[in-house]
């Protein structure tokens, strides 16, 4: 069961628009920061735009700075969304459940291609702005390589004669936020926990809109209650009033994978982050079972 929804992910036409859409934006911020040359003075600016500019090896994680606040969390509700919900309306879930497949084991099915729909989207974003980045904006060109909370900056300088003193391709240290320096296979690796991160926090937005999907004949209904429960997340942890709850909300430690950019790297709010994910996939998915496993589908 698991395989032919994940051949149907494969196939869905939709699939590959909304990886498309995802990978499109950082693809068009590198082309126009390219074509218009636009850089701030020194010390001025964001630290993503210096970063870009002077580091093109470290656009994937600009570009997955770009696509976690809207684009991503859009693709994987809408997916999730229909994943239950799509099928009521289209009228399959009857024949889907009429043939010896278990409740259960559909949802499993279910959720394993939203799961394998999420990490290829952090993939290609990944991937594609890689690409972008060394292509368009070049390689490295300046003298430090960081990552602050605002962003990604980095650059590479020259040493004595001219010749540069660090290089992705030659080996050299890559100094991080906290000031030490990282290798670049480290610097690899923290990329790699940073997509782990990403993902996990996109799987805590399908838990929910899965859940609202096997209580919904809506496919666009689930999708749009999973983004407004977004949102209302994202308000509430802006507010000081809401401190109380903040800690809890499924948005509050979605930035908190800059933290493996530092030397040594911030545990805290990244493990906070893991758990309070760990607890809504359980918490939504287990609901998700309940409402399924004793749902009426045959009228």
């Amino acid at each position: 069961m698991i395989a032919v929804e994940l051949l149907k992910l494969v196939r869905r036409l939709r699939t590959w628009m909304s990886i498309a859409t995802i990978c499109a934006l950082p693809l068009v911020v590198a082309v126009f920061i390219a074509v218009t040359h636009l850089e701030p003075p020194p010390g001025q600016g964001s630290a993503f735009l210096s970063a870009v500019l002077n580091e093109g090896q470290l656009y994937p994680a600009a570009a997955l700075a770009l696509v976690l606040p809207v684009f991503l969390p859009v693709a994987v509700a809408v997916i999730a969304g229909d994943s239950i919900a799509g099928e009521a309306s289209a009228g399959t879930l009857r024949y889907l459940l009429a043939r010896p497949v278990g409740r259960t084991r559909l949802l499993i099915a279910k959720l394993a291609s939203i799961t394998a729909f999420t990490a290829l989207a952090v993939i290609a974003v990944t991937v594609t702005s890689y690409a972008t980045g060394v292509l368009i904006l070049g390689p490295s060109r300046a003298a430090a390589v960081g990552v602050a909370p605002g962003g990604i900056s980095s650059s590479i300088g020259p040493g004595a004669g001219g010749a540069p003193t660090a290089g992705l391709q030659a080996g050299a240290a890559i100094t991080s936020l906290s000031g030490a320096p990282l290798t670049f296979l480290e610097l690899i690796e923290r990329v790699l926990g940073a997509m782990a991160f990403i993902s996990v926090s996109m799987l805590g937005v399908a838990a929910i809109a899965l859940f609202l999907s096997t209580i919904m004949d809506s496919a666009l209904g689930a999708a749009l209650g999973a983004l407004a429960a977004l949102v209302a997340s994202e308000v509430l942890v802006t507010l000081n009033a809401a401190s109380a709850v903040q800690p809890y909300l499924p948005t509050r430690y979605w930035l908190a994978w800059i933290d493996f950019f530092r030397q040594p790297i911030f545990w805290r709010d990244i493990q906070r982050g893991f758990a309070i994910q760990a607890v809504y996939v359980v918490v939504f998915l287990a609901a998700a079972w309940a409402n399924f496993a004793t749902k009426d589908v045959t009228t």
